[in-house]
């Protein structure tokens, strides 16, 4: 490393925000970039540590140490080629992924880790400012056809893998814009569409076809997809968890997917259902208390809501490392987003037992019992409600932040293809038992990250070029052949 001390000397610095009276008053990004002198500092605070555990933190297997170096040296470019070898998208990841490579940081365990994310983010940025990010279409094409269905992350990569080893690859969104759940589901305030569209302009001028408004198996029959050599399912997990107690079909009572989605079209003037969801004067309460929970409550309050609470029906996750989860795992512990930050009531254990309407059915209140999690040796801890604590709070709007149980099966029905025990589609090296089909991301592996969805995108792109070709040269993180591109 070029800087051998430089994390004995050197102290991580972070990205600040704006204030957050200000970043309120509209639904864009807010992080301030640092000067490129701290960010060489920051590269410089990575160490020789030997074995490092970040490759085996990130899912995609970035060559951290290498960019680091390279970012302390000022070598920008040579950093943005290292990155982009085993990241098609770091300019998301860099963003929106909650940097497991850190968690995993041999200095983590004495120090705050290496400041990844914010490194890769700011290469990224740097190559295009710098125009050094642009089209490379192949020189040659194999006549071989793909079909890729879904445009969330884990399609996006595998179509570029796939153009980038000459076929003529298809992608397929049902949605009016390219994206998936970065579209719709991530708010603006953390990733400004335009960041999407830049990225998918350099694909279109790479070759990759979009077809949007194209729902597969529905206005586009499966009959059509006959015509490809094979098809990658990449749509990702999206059937979302209710709750079944009563009240929950009242007014008020919404999916945090439906109010997140509803909110970005309207930032860009996009036809929205009648019934409008919206926080403005209302006391919002916002049940689960992941990433999408904290998304609502971000959205919440820039929309000028009167209160917002968030249940969180699990205990409160220690400050530090839990026993449990120690290094280089990711943590059991508690985050504090920057939406927890501009405003917010938190509160763990909590059970919602009923939603309260008034005469017209229109939301009114929640009824909630505290909770706690006995023990029970050799299976899964059991909930025990604690009597005595049933609590009626004033609500008018309550949002469903609580995940997802698995993809949609109308594509699985019509291609008759085999689900697993959770309810995602069975692969064996991302190939389901029809051969000509595969299968990545969410769909593939339940939900999880952005990260992850990138790199089963890149992985599964190298089994379908083995599959049309007998060979590849894709690169993958299985056997260390990382080219530069």
């Amino acid at each position: 490393m070029g800087k051998i001390t430089g994390f004995l000397e050197i102290d991580r610095t972070n990205e600040m925000n704006l204030p957050v009276i200000k970043r309120l008053r509209n639904f864009d990004e807010f992080t301030i970039p640092l000067p490129e002198k701290k960010l060489k500092e920051q590269g410089a605070r990575c160490m020789d540590c030997g074995v490092p555990f970040c490759h085996s933190g990130c899912p995609l297997g970035n060559l951290i140490p290498d960019f680091n170096d390279l970012i302390y040296h000022g070598k920008w470019k040579e950093a943005l080629t290292i990155l982009h070898a085993t990241n098609n998208f770091p300019e998301f990841t860099g963003r929106l992924c909650p940097a497991p490579c850190e968690k995993a940081c041999v200095l983590g365990i004495i120090e705050d880790p290496v400041s990844i994310e914010n490194i890769e983010k700011s290469i990224v940025e740097k190559g295009f400012e710098k125009g050094w990010i642009v089209a490379q279409p192949p020189k040659l094409r194999t006549n071989k056809n793909v079909a890729v269905i879904g445009s969330g992350p884990a399609g996006l990569a595998a179509a570029q893998q796939l153009n980038r080893a000459g076929h003529t690859v298809t992608v397929f969104e049902r949605d009016d814009e390219i994206g998936g759940l970065l579209r719709y589901g991530i708010p603006n305030f953390k990733l400004e569409k335009k960041i999407i569209d830049r990225r998918v302009d350099i694909l279109k001028a790479e070759g990759i076809i979009f077809k949007t408004n194209t729902h597969v198996g529905k206005n586009y029959s499966i009959e059509e997809l006959e015509n490809f050599d094979a098809v990658i399912l990449s749509g990702g997990s999206t059937q979302r968890r209710s709750l079944p107690v009563k009240g929950i079909e009242s007014k008020g009572v919404y999916q945090a997917m439906d109010y997140l989605t509803q909110q970005t079209k309207r930032l860009f003037d996009k036809s929205v259902p009648e019934e409008e969801i919206s926080a403005t004067d209302k006391d919002v309460i916002v049940i689960g208390g992941g990433d999408t929970g904290s998304d609502c409550i971000g959205t919440a309050n820039r929309q000028g809501a009167r209160s917002v609470t968030n249940f969180e029906i699990m205990p409160k996750p220690p400050q530090k490392r839990s026993e449990s989860t120690p290094w280089p795992y990711y943590p059991l512990q508690l985050k504090t987003s920057s939406s927890h930050k501009e405003g917010c009531k938190r509160y763990w254990s909590i059970l919602t037992k009923e939603f309260i309407t008034d005469q017209t059915g229109q939301l009114k209140g929640i009824k909630t019992i505290e909770v706690e999690w006995k023990k029970n040796p050799g299976n899964r801890p059991r909930l025990i409600e604690k009597e005595g604590t049933e609590k009626i709070w004033p609500c008018d709007l309550a949002l469903l932040a609580l995940g997802f149980t698995g993809p949609e099966t109308s594509l699985s029905e019509q291609l008759k293809l085999d689900l697993d025990d959770r309810g995602n589609y069975k692969a064996d090296r991302y190939q389901t038992n029809s051969p000509r089909i595969f299968t990545a991301g969410d769909m593939h592996r339940g939900q999880s990250l952005i990260v992850w969805a990138i790199s089963e995108g890149r992985e599964v792109a190298r089994e379908v070029d083995i599959f049309l070709m007998g060979k590849s040269y894709l690169p993958t993180k299985n056997n260390g052949d990382l080219p530069g591109v």
